[in-house]
């Protein structure tokens, strides 16, 4: 009985270690930004790494999900309903979920791994605590840029990612089924709600404040030198997938009731 209670114990030490520390790295972020302390070219700098470079990636993963769900729904609805209602389906599972969720996915592996083992091997090489002797704050100029550009970034892709999966949905169903641009748009039409804009964009701009702060973390806690860093990022890549897909499934209770 000592055992689970103990390991039990050890478990709720490192959840509030971990969640502690995270509220200490946003809230001096925060101040951060608030007295204007992070230069604007860090950002864009980030801005750039984080959403140009990972635009070919998320416009391949965009363009997958809409043929596939479109592919899966024709295949579902002929003989059973009208096919327009395809539209519909196919713009609603990209626009709630696919589209945010994939492209959160994506930027997990990209840019959350990087930026783990970027501040990883700072940490390990010693390069933070020159920071601090140098008497200069390494949140400031390590990690409100990339938390700022996070916030940013995402929202974008994910709204671009949205856009070309349901065209790619719009397209396969053509070619698939045969259900004609007109009666795609119809279905989309007919079922849209405003609402689902904003609540995919919503997803996004809290998956791109989640990903940077725990990939700034996760980094900054990194020890034991070249093993410490690649232990670390793996570590963080599962804790990221985790906090992404715990966040999909609060959303709809929250936001779609």
């Amino acid at each position: 009985m000592a055992r689970p209670l103990g390991a039990l114990g050890r478990l709720s030490r490192l959840i509030f270690e971990h969640a502690g520390e995270i509220g200490l790295l946003v809230g001096r972020s925060a101040r951060a930004v608030a007295t204007l302390r992070v230069a604007p070219r860090a950002v864009i700098q980030q801005m750039y790494v984080m959403g140009v470079q990972s635009v070919p990636i998320v416009l391949v993963a965009a363009i997958l999900s809409g043929v596939v769900t479109s592919q899966q729904g024709g295949y579902q609805f002929q003989g059973s309903i009208p096919l327009y209602i395809l539209g519909s389906v196919v713009t609603a599972s990209i626009i709630l979920e696919l589209g945010p969720v994939l492209t959160a996915i994506v930027l997990v592996g990209r840019v959350g791994a990087r930026i783990t083992a970027e501040l990883g091997t700072m940490k390990v090489s010693e390069q933070i605590d020159a920071y601090h002797a140098l008497g200069r704050d390494p949140v400031a100029i390590l990690a409100a840029p990339r938390i700022l550009a996070g916030v940013i970034v995402l929202p974008l892709l994910v709204a671009l990612a949205n856009l070309v999966g349901v065209l790619a949905g719009m397209v396969a169903a053509r070619l698939t089924v045969g259900l004609g641009f007109e009666s795609f748009l119809y279905g989309a039409r007919m079922f849209w709600h405003n609402w689902d804009l904003f609540y995919s964009l919503t997803k996004a701009v809290t998956f791109g404040f989640a990903i940077p702060v725990i990939a700034i973390h996760m980094g900054l806690r990194t020890r034991g030198g070249a093993a410490g860093v690649g232990s670390t990022t793996t570590a963080a890549v599962v804790f990221m997938l985790l906090t992404v897909l715990i966040l999909d499934a609060l959303f709809p209770p929250l936001l779609l009731q």
